[in-house]
C-alpha cells in the first residue's frame, strides 16, 4: 500500500524526471521499506521522503537552464557525444495546488495502515487523480509506421552494435505486426513504448525515442558567446559544484562531488580541493548525488591516486592521451586508502570514476548499486516532433568485462546510501589502525 502512495507522490516530479529516475526511486523505497520496520523507523522514512519532496520538486520543475545546453554543446565541440535537450516542462497547476495538502494527507493515510481496503481505495484514487495530461496532438497509423521505420533505419545505420540493431528491428516489426501499437494515439506514449521495446532487446539505457509537442529544430543549437559566458559564471558561482572539503576524525579526508565539471573552467578549483586533502591519511569521495559530467575531470581527480600513468576506461570515447592519469607533483595521496560512496543516483561520469578505480583495485566502493548509464549518444531528428538518441561508440574495455550500462556498478560493501559515509569512516578507521 505504502508503495502505491509513494508512486503517487512521484507524479509531482516532471515527466522526464520520473521517466529517468522513477524506477530507481521506487526500488530504493522498496529496499528501505523492507529494512526499516517498526512504527518509528517507518515514521522516519516518511519524514525523509516528504522532506525530500518539499525541497526538490520545485527545483525539478524549473526550466532547464541555457547553461546546460551550453555544456552539452561544448562536449559536442570537443568530440564527446551528447544528447541535446529541446523540450521543457512547466509545473502542473494541480501539482502546485495540492502538494502541501497531499504531504499532510499522507500522514493521515499512514494512520489507516490497519485498514487495507480503505488504503487501496485512496491509492487508486490518487493514481487516477494525478495522471499526466493527454497530449493535444494525435497520431494515426501512417505516422506511427513512418516513425517506427525511421527509428529502425537510424538504429541500423548508427548504432555501434550491428547485431543488436538487427535484433531491435526484428522486435519492432514483430510488435507492430502483433498490433501492439494500434491503440497508441499519443506521441509521448508511443515514444515511451518504442523506447521500452528497444531497451528490452538492447539493455542500453541511452537508446531512447523522444517526443516533443514543440517543433524540433533542424540542427543542434549552437551556444552564443553570451550563453557560454553565463555557463562559466554559473559554474564559478557554485564553486564548480565542489562542496567544502572536510577532514573527519582520524584524519580522514572527505570530498563531496555532485558533478564532474568542465576542466577548462574548473581545473584550478579541483586542484585546490585536492591540495587541501594532501595531508590526510585516508580519503572518501562522496558521489551519492553525482549526476556525471566531464571525463577529463574524472581523469584529473583520479590522477591523485596514482604515481604512474594508468589507463582509465571510458565507454563514451575512443582512447586518447586524456584517457591516462598523469602523476601530480607534490601529491601524497597515492598510497592512502580511498573510498567511493555510491547510490542509485550515481550516474554517467561518476560511474566511470567508480568503475575504473574499482577495476584498478585502488578504491573500496561503499553504498548502493549505481544507476547503470555508461554509453552516450548523438541525437537524431526523425521529424518535427520525434527524435532519438543513439550511442555510436563502443570502446574496448581493457578489464575484459562488460561495462556498467543497464546493470550499474555493484559496490564492494553494500549498504543503504544513507549509511555509506558512516560505513566508509568505520572501514577507513579500522584500516588505519592496522597500519
Amino acid at each position: 500500500m505504502f508503495e502505491k502512495i509513494y508512486f503517487c507522490l512521484l507524479h509531482f516530479y516532471p515527466r522526464h524526471f520520473r521517466k529517468r529516475y522513477g524506477d530507481a526511486a521506487l526500488q530504493l523505497f522498496r529496499d528501505r521499506s523492507r529494512n526499516e520496520t517498526g512504527f518509528f523507523r517507518q515514521l522516519r522514512l516518511w519524514i525523509d521522503l516528504l522532506y525530500d519532496l518539499a525541497i526538490s520538486v520545485g527545483r525539478k520543475h524549473q526550466r532547464i537552464p541555457d547553461s546546460l545546453a551550453c555544456a552539452l554543446a561544448e562536449h559536442q565541440q570537443h568530440g564527446t557525444p551528447a544528447f541535446y535537450v529541446f523540450g521543457y516542462e512547466a509545473p502542473r497547476l494541480g501539482s502546485l495546488l495540492v502538494a502541501g495538502v497531499l504531504s499532510l494527507a499522507t500522514f493521515g493515510l499512514i494512520a489507516f495502515s490497519t485498514e487495507p481496503r480503505r488504503n487501496l481505495i485512496y491509492g487508486y484514487a490518487l493514481t487516477v487523480w494525478m495522471q499526466d495530461p493527454v497530449n493535444s496532438r494525435k497520431l494515426d497509423a501512417a505516422e506511427r509506421r513512418r516513425v517506427m521505420n525511421a527509428v529502425i533505419e537510424n538504429v541500423k545505420r548508427y548504432y555501434f552494435d550491428p547485431k543488436v540493431a538487427q535484433q531491435i528491428a526484428a522486435a519492432l516489426f514483430m510488435y507492430e505486426k502483433r498490433g501492439d501499437y494500434n491503440a497508441v494515439a499519443e506521441g509521448g506514449a508511443f515514444a515511451d513504448l518504442l523506447t521500452r521495446h528497444i531497451r528490452d532487446v538492447s539493455h542500453d539505457m541511452h537508446l531512447e525515442v523522444v517526443y516533443n509537442e514543440e517543433v524540433l529544430p533542424d540542427a543542434p543549437l549552437k551556444p552564443t558567446p553570451a550563453l557560454l559566458a553565463r555557463y562559466r559564471k554559473e559554474l564559478e558561482q557554485s564553486n564548480c559544484t565542489f562542496e567544502p572539503v572536510k577532514v573527519l576524525p582520524h584524519n580522514i579526508g572527505y570530498l563531496k562531488l555532485d558533478a564532474f565539471p568542465d576542466v577548462s573552467i574548473c581545473k584550478a578549483r579541483a586542484e585546490a580541493a585536492m591540495a587541501s586533502l594532501n595531508g590526510v591519511d585516508a580519503i572518501i569521495f562522496d558521489l551519492r548525488d553525482n549526476g556525471g559530467g566531464s571525463g577529463e575531470m574524472v581523469t584529473l581527480l583520479a590522477s591523485y591516486l596514482f604515481d604512474h600513468p594508468e589507463f582509465l576506461y571510458d565507454p563514451r570515447t575512443n582512447p586518447t592521451v586524456r584517457s591516462w592519469t598523469q602523476p601530480r607533483q607534490g601529491n601524497r595521496l597515492v598510497d592512502k586508502p580511498a573510498y567511493v560512496l555510491t547510490s542509485v543516483s550515481t550516474i554517467s561520469a561518476a560511474e566511470q570514476f567508480t568503475y575504473d578505480l574499482k577495476m584498478l583495485k585502488r578504491v573500496t566502493v561503499v553504498g548502493e548499486t549505481t544507476h547503470g548509464s555508461a554509453h552516450a549518444g548523438v541525437f537524431h531528428r526523425i521529424n518535427d516532433h520525434f527524435g532519438m538518441g543513439i550511442p555510436r561508440l563502443k570502446a574496448i574495455n581493457p578489464f575484459s568485462e562488460t561495462d556498467w550500462e543497464g546493470t550499474g556498478i555493484v559496490p564492494d560493501v553494500k549498504v543503504k546510501a544513507a549509511d555509506a559515509l558512516e560505513t566508509a569512516e568505520r572501514l577507513a578507521k579500522s584500516k588505519l589502525q592496522r597500519r
